[in-house]
């Protein structure tokens, strides 16, 4: 039996799995080389592989699913490029090497890999190793603070906390049958031996279970408790109440699978029931937003029209294409096809 283990650390960003990634590293195990350089957001550092990063930002863009997706059929097209052969031919070439270059035991930790999981399960397999899944659990009101202080701030609060619920209740279901555990950040960061040396056992890590003194006071050192410096409440987050009771059930749900013995068929078939319910208010709100879809359609293509008489009166003679040409293709492909088709054709382009 090979003593290759891979463990994969999951879960929504700002919900402290920076935090374990380190600590796991701290203790022996390898995180492949370079990673993602600290900065104000991290300054204990992320605990994250650039290229793994740089592989999932090339995924997510392939598939035009967002780091913090909320919808539900985000997960589809993820997936699709989990199943692509060369990518897992090209991620599986990546962790032998990492296997060969840093040892027996590595930890991957990024945000975005819950949303390719069935790729890095396969690449494991194919490497001979064994894979665990640690899933890391934070309030989502702290997590919906946290991103709002710290990252983009296009997104609200609403979709903040829906791309959560999306995030987090389909992580669960893509564990679910593998060697997983599932931590809170509150117990990580209140005394990690506790947590961290059970996951030692469960996942039979020798780095962990051989630990010795300097490794653990090393620890010590890295946990800031200090650094959870978001601590909102419902009262500090603005979302419809409906949004609120689903978010705080599915809350309550996992924080529930961080009890010994409680990950069993009674808490998958709630998760379960959590997950199609909000797959139903999400169809639910893009039925009510379904014309002001339509309006903003129409808009983006008016908008391209004059764009395209723009760029024709400011040549005295141009082809029929050098206007669509000009045209920023960000903008084109905001318009619906069968108006670009429309509009192809009044200019003579078959293309």
């Amino acid at each position: 039996m090979s003593n290759r283990r891979v463990v994969f650390v999951v879960g929504s960003g700002r919900s402290g799995t920076s935090t374990m990634s380190g600590t796991l590293r701290t203790l022996g195990l390898h995180v492949p080389q370079p990673e993602v350089a600290a900065d104000s957001t991290n300054p204990k550092g992320f605990g994250e592989p650039q290229w793994v990063v740089d592989l999932h930002q090339e995924l997510l863009g392939r598939s035009g699913v967002q780091v913090s997706d909320a919808r539900p059929r985000a997960w589809l097209e993820a997936g699709k490029q989990s199943a692509d052969h060369a990518t897992r031919e090209r991620a599986t070439a990546w962790l032998e090497e990492q296997f060969v270059t840093g040892g027996d035991e590595l930890v991957i930790k990024d945000p975005r890999a819950a949303w390719f999981l069935g790729l890095w399960r396969a690449c494991a397999d194919r490497c001979d190793a064994t894979s665990s899944y640690i899933t890391m659990l934070r309030p989502v009101t702290e997590v919906v603070g946290s991103k709002k202080k710290y990252y983009d701030q296009r997104q609200g609060d609403v979709t903040r906390t829906a791309a959560w619920i999306n995030m987090m209740l389909h992580t669960e279901r893509a564990t679910r049958g593998e060697a997983r555990r599932f931590v809170r950040y509150g117990d990580l960061l209140a005394d990690w031996t506790q947590p961290v040396f059970s996951l030692g056992e469960a996942f039979d890590l020798q780095s962990v279970k051989t630990a010795m003194a300097n490794d653990i006071a090393q620890v010590h050192k890295f946990i800031d408790p200090s650094l959870r410096r978001v601590t909102l409440t419902w009262a500090d987050v603005e979302v419809p109440a409906a949004l609120r009771e689903l978010a705080e059930e599915t809350w309550q749900t996992l924080e529930g699978l961080a009890v010994d013995g409680a990950d069993n068929a009674a808490a998958h078939e709630r998760s379960d029931q959590l997950r199609l319910a909000y797959d139903q208010m999400y169809a639910d709100a893009e039925a009510f937003a379904h014309s002001t879809t339509l309006a903003a359609r129409r808009e983006a293509a008016t908008a391209t029209r004059r764009e395209l008489e723009a760029a024709s009166s400011a040549s005295p003679a141009p082809r029929a294409s050098q206007g669509v040409d000009r045209v920023p293709h960000a903008v084109r492909a905001m318009v619906p096809e069968s108006a670009r088709r429309g509009l192809r054709k009044a200019l003579g382009r078959e293309r």
